[in-house]
């Protein structure tokens, strides 16, 4: 019963392991994601797009939840001239968030 119990508690914590990975790989490529389309709403192309985007990703970095993310795109917006609304911005976040869990999810069943 010892043994049972032992093992299916490593099956959750492998599982909670590699949900953990997931959301964090998640993550990074929603910042990726919207870091090149921040780049791309200021004009930004090439290699400047992809700079942009992985200094999104850093900024990610800097504390715990989105914050980081938000006041550096909202900086860099206004910076461009380019209207941004914080809750418009929570919107593309979301909407990336969601194309990056597709992604990911996509990517880990090929």
């Amino acid at each position: 019963m010892a043994d049972a119990f032992h093992d299916r508690e490593q099956a959750f914590e492998a599982k909670f392991k590699h949900d953990q990975e997931l959301e964090f790989r998640a993550r990074a490529r929603r910042n990726k994601l919207l870091g090149l389309w921040a780049a791309e709403t200021m004009g930004l192309a090439g290699g400047g797009a992809e700079a942009y985007a992985r200094q999104v990703v850093a900024a990610d970095l800097e504390e715990p939840g989105d914050n980081d993310v938000i006041r550096k795109i909202l900086k860099d917006l206004a910076d461009h001239d380019v209207e941004m609304t914080e809750g418009r911005l929570l919107i593309k976040i979301s909407k990336m968030m969601d194309l990056a869990r597709e992604q990911i999810m996509t990517e880990a069943s090929e």
